[in-house]
């Protein structure tokens, strides 16, 4: 019954106070730029580095005028990498949270504790990879700009 509490309070916690902080310290797009290249929860869009603002609209550059057929499609393929890059940290992060709900609610059976710290160990680790590469991406793309 404890452990339900400790359980229920950190739900609680999570979805009331947390979550609205994240909400409020995230950052906001400014320039016009991120009109056209804005994120989704972090995800960019297939074609970031790709439009061009005319007018109120932003429409996706020809080959030409992206610096060739070639800066075209690696542009293309590093969006596309990074997009799978970032959602394989919010798989980690899910890791995470599953890894600790078996830790705290197994706290009696010594196996699943110890599975549950692994599972933990292991998702930081990929996290932590994930995030080294899309650092990786980010730098590259913006040499390439």
């Amino acid at each position: 019954m404890k452990t339900l509490r400790y359980l229920l309070a950190s739900f609680i916690f999570a979805i009331g106070v947390a979550g609205p902080m994240m909400v409020v310290a995230s950052p906001a797009p400014v320039s016009a730029v991120a009109e056209c290249d804005g994120r989704l929860i972090g995800v960019p869009p297939w074609y970031r580095g790709l439009t061009k603002l005319e007018g109120e609209s932003c429409t996706i550059v020809n080959p030409t005028e992206a610096g060739g057929l070639g800066a075209f499609i690696t542009k293309l393929a590093l969006n596309i990498i990074e997009i799978g890059v970032v959602i394989a940290g919010y798989v980690a992060i899910g890791f995470i949270l599953y890894g600790g709900f078996i830790f705290l609610t197994n706290g009696f059976n010594p196996s699943m504790v110890e599975k549950g710290r692994m599972t933990i160990l292991n998702a930081v680790i990929g996290l932590a990879i994930a995030l080294g590469a899309v650092g990786i991406l980010n730098l590259i793309f913006g040499l390439l700009e």
